[in-house]
């Protein structure tokens, strides 16, 4: 089963049987950012026809697609396929992880271009028996900073003509760790 990888916050029984995630989500987070199609249209760059056959939940995006989607919502492309309920658990990691919050009191520049996700992804993290430390948070921005990197020379590269290389080559990383995962299961 794909949906079922190590990381992933899907499952398939617990996703909406109407829509695909990404579909649900973007519609979630045009509501959260009080955002029409028409908006989106505009902040994504893509035409209206293609927003509308994503909010669908049509066919199979390209990634192109989701990734403009993601800039036009200000969220990473990760969160288009989060599920729902994993936003309901982020309010209580914010409330326990308090050392995040000193942290970025402290150096605020360091966090200006992040968004709603990778907050959410520091804050989900907890250390041995409890709450982040604050050298375990230092570690995980690090760590997310450099995820962050790698998605901006992915997007760069989504936009280049170096674009289907790249698709390839992720679906067959993709596939590979499926592969491997699906195996894992069957022992």
């Amino acid at each position: 089963m794909l949906f079922c990888l190590t990381g992933s916050t899907r499952h398939p029984a617990l996703q909406p049987r109407d829509m695909n995630p990404y579909a649900h989500n973007i519609r979630r987070l045009m509501a959260r950012n009080g955002m029409t199609l028409r908006a989106l249209v505009g902040a994504s760059g893509l035409h209206e026809r293609t927003v509308k056959a994503a909010l669908n939940g049509a066919g199979k995006p390209h990634a192109r697609t989701l990734h403009r989607l993601a800039v036009g919502l200000g969220v990473s492309a990760d969160e288009l396929f989060q599920f729902p309920a994993a936003a309901r658990v982020s309010g209580f990691n914010r409330h326990t992880n308090g050392v995040v919050d000193a942290i970025v009191a402290r150096n605020p520049k360091r966090f200006v271009d992040w968004t709603e996700s990778d907050f959410e992804e520091l804050y989900s993290h907890f250390g041995t028996g409890g709450a982040l430390t604050t050298d375990g948070a230092e570690r995980v921005i690090a760590a997310i900073d450099e995820k962050r990197a790698v998605h901006r020379k992915v997007a760069l590269l989504l936009e280049s003509s170096q674009s289907e290389l790249l698709t390839g080559f992720v679906d067959l990383l993709y596939q590979r760790i499926a592969v491997t995962h699906v195996q894992c299961d069957v022992r």
